[in-house]
């Protein structure tokens, strides 16, 4: 998941510097006119005769796209432009676009956010995280494993900005420590590799579920608008799939940082004792700590478990078949299920800033903003499905047909890999896997093909502090600088590429579906058969 850094608490925000938005750069003023020089150049191409809603339709995506790379406007305001584009160029009305803002995804996403807002509120997260570091901890490179770990375990589940924020003052306390007692140039090594180890980490760990980043959400729904009679990804589903994929990428990226890139003085030695003093000060573990661990091994459980994972031969049943009316629940009805769970429970600790360990301070945190670039993605979706925009445009790649599936996959990695160095992943995504379904479809390729890779290399951007939330917070500790983060990034954006793409062909077509050179019968029936 990703919220903005700036909703840190204040208590986390004193050890680093966060970027902030001032002024308009250069780029965001182009970006504003040219958004609408091209939108009405566009409505002149007259794209297809005979049906002019595809032109129409092209010029509000071009206006869209143009904003969200240069961040003309705020990405979430970008995003409201379908309520009012639609209706005026006679695409469609606005009461049939504005519940495409609102759908399953979007409420597993707040429900799964609820869950990870309270386990914050409560410093649950900072007790997994000591928990993790203390046990795998031990020698310099065993504590930057630690960090790794306990970063992507908790970003599979709750913001990656937030963890990376939680974990900054406790790296830094680390590294402080090494300072005094060996100099900062002799351990200067030792805080480049734990910093980046925090930053790699919560990007990486986001890669192993649905709710660990917003592109992953993106693609479960726009996959669903594009292809209705498709079967639904679950959660589960995912996992099998996405966990493979970040342990790999963790167990490359440690190796890299600590092996190759920067390894540390065999003179200088770790003081555990400065993790082992910050999980004191947490003190005993709280009646309110125990009851949201409890909710949340639960959910994470239904969630993986809900419906049934078919792995070739394996077929794993899901306790949704054994339940009355099971086909009616997904996995945002678990979501908020257990999110109103916490509402119930009542809190004991005195001082609580709520009767119940859930209580309206967190309500209120939830960002509205993701919500709504979330539901500008999926409108956008719907309009290159209703429109006929997504049918034209793969028309125009089915030269792409005769090159080998490997390859393409690999060049969308790549491709999506760099261009989120730069711009949102979750706006990037949205723009791109509509026009990834239609290529997949003009070029006789089984559409998960290109929009699961695609999709997962959105979150795999290593090497700018403007990449990632969890890069311009590591980028403001002040101890890694732009040369020594995109030195190692750019390898890690190559390797996750190739470990992307290998693993998908090895994994996907078992777990999907997927047999090579057929479509299925929901590709046709989505209009996208030819």
């Amino acid at each position: 998941m990703v919220d903005h850094p700036s909703d840190a608490r204040p208590a986390e925000r004193d050890h680093i510097r966060l970027p902030r938005r001032g002024r308009a750069s250069r780029g965001q003023r182009i970006g504003l006119y040219l958004g609408p020089v091209l939108f009405v150049v566009a409505l002149f191409l007259d794209l297809d005769p005979a049906n002019p809603q595809v032109t129409r339709m092209a010029a509000v995506a071009l206006l869209m796209a143009t904003w969200w790379i240069t961040d003309a406007i705020p990405l979430f305001a970008t995003a409201l432009l379908p309520m009012v584009l639609y209706p005026i160029l006679g695409i469609e009305p606005t009461g049939r676009t504005a519940p495409v803002y609102f759908n399953s995804t979007i409420v597993l996403f707040l429900g799964g956010f609820m869950i990870a807002l309270t386990m914050e509120k409560w410093d649950v997260h900072r007790r997994i995280a000591l928990w993790i570091v203390r046990r795998v901890g031990g020698g310099a490179d065993r504590i930057v494993l630690g960090f790794m770990l306990a970063g992507a375990f908790l970003s599979m589940w709750i913001s990656n900005t937030a963890t990376a924020l939680m974990m900054i003052p406790i790296g830094l306390a680390v590294v402080l420590r090494m300072e005094e007692e060996f100099g900062a140039e002799a351990t200067h090594t030792f805080s480049v590799a734990v910093m980046l180890a925090i930053a790699y980490s919560c990007s990486v760990g986001g890669l192993a579920t649905l709710v660990g980043t917003p592109p992953n959400l993106s693609f479960q729904r726009i996959f669903e608008i594009t292809f209705p009679d498709a079967p639904p990804i679950g959660f589960g589903q995912w996992v099998v799939l996405g966990l493979p994929i970040a342990l790999v990428m963790l167990t490359i990226a440690w190796l890299l940082l600590t092996k190759v890139f920067y390894r540390v003085p065999e003179q200088v030695t770790v003081d555990q004792s400065v993790v082992d003093e910050e999980a004191e000060k947490l003190g005993p573990v709280a009646f309110e700590e125990l009851a949201v661990l409890i909710v949340f091994a639960i959910t994470a459980f239904l969630w993986v478990f809900r419906a049934p994972i078919v792995i070739g031969p394996v077929d794993i049943p899901g306790w949704s078949e054994f339940v009355p009316f099971g086909d009616m629940i997904d996995d945002a009805t678990v979501a908020m299920c257990m999110a109103m769970v916490l509402f119930f429970v009542p809190t004991r600790s005195p001082g609580a800033r709520s009767a119940t360990v859930m209580g309206p301070d967190v309500v209120i945190r939830l960002p509205w903003n993701i919500v709504l670039l979330l539901g500008g993605g999926f409108a956008l979706a719907h309009g290159f499905q209703t429109t006929g925009l997504a049918t034209f445009i793969g028309d125009q790649f089915q030269g792409l047909s005769t090159v080998p599936p490997l390859v393409l996959i690999l060049s969308v990695c790549l491709g999506l890999t760099f261009l989120t160095e730069l711009t949102s992943n979750t706006a990037t995504t949205e723009m791109v896997l509509p026009i990834l379904a239609s290529i997949a479809v003009a070029t006789d390729i089984h559409p998960l093909m290109l929009m699961v890779p695609a999709t997962l290399s959105a979150s795999c951007a290593f090497m700018m502090p403007v990449a990632t939330p969890p890069n311009a917070v590591v980028f403001g500790s002040q101890r890694v600088t732009i040369p020594e983060m995109a030195r190692v990034g750019v390898v890690l954006n190559v390797i996750g590429a190739l470990v992307i793409t290998s693993l998908f062909y090895v994994l996907g077509p078992a777990l999907f579906g997927i047999e090579p050179g057929i479509l299925p019968d929901w590709v046709a029936s989505a209009g996208g058969g030819r």
